[in-house]
């Protein structure tokens, strides 16, 4: 499977190929689990959360369509999703269970989302939201990197709510034009 893209090793996966599905992970996993870890905050979590998003994508390759955007796109979105849903179970303020001081602390190495904002793609995503006006391209990042809710970032910006969510889709038409070009 030499040069295959994402959307040719979904379609694969949605007849049970388990050989496209490791290319997947080895071609998406970085970007997945940067998405992951930007959201939880914590390795071990976003590690966790990346194993489940996998499982759903395994499940769920099938409802993959090409039309409607790109395969790593498509994948993001299921890792925010997970992430994000994840986030929202958690107790505030407690640490999980057997986790030590030691453990939190950050790893000199690059994180997963800087290696990947280094890449070509992280290049042309940003690329594009600099074509943003700097308050939409701050709420799409929160959003859709941080997982802020749209009520959260309405407070922030000190918009209505329906003007929140008028930037944000505006924004990603904005965006799709710009990535398709």
């Amino acid at each position: 499977m030499p040069d295959t893209t994402l959307d040719e090793l979904l379609a694969r996966v949605a007849l049970g190929d388990r050989a496209a599905f490791r290319k997947l992970y080895g071609q998406s996993s970085a970007q997945l689990f940067g998405c992951c870890l930007r959201i939880l905050k914590e390795r071990r979590d976003a590690e966790d959360a990346l194993q489940e998003i996998y499982i759903r994508i395994w499940h769920r390759a099938g409802s993959f369509r090409a039309e409607a955007g790109t395969a790593l796109g498509w994948m993001l979105a299921i890792a925010r999703n997970h992430a994000i849903d994840r986030l929202r179970q958690r107790r505030p303020g407690l640490l999980p269970e057997g986790m030590e001081a030691a453990e939190i602390l950050a790893d000199e190495a690059p994180n997963p989302e800087e290696s990947v904002l280094a890449s070509s793609e992280g290049r042309r995503i940003a690329a594009c939201l600099q074509e943003l006006d700097a308050n939409r391209a701050e709420a799409v990042r929160r959003a859709y990197v941080e997982g802020e809710s749209y009520l959260e970032l309405a407070e922030r910006f000190a918009v209505p709510l329906n003007t929140m969510r008028s930037w944000l889709r505006r924004s990603l038409i904005v965006l799709r034009e710009c990535l398709s070009r």
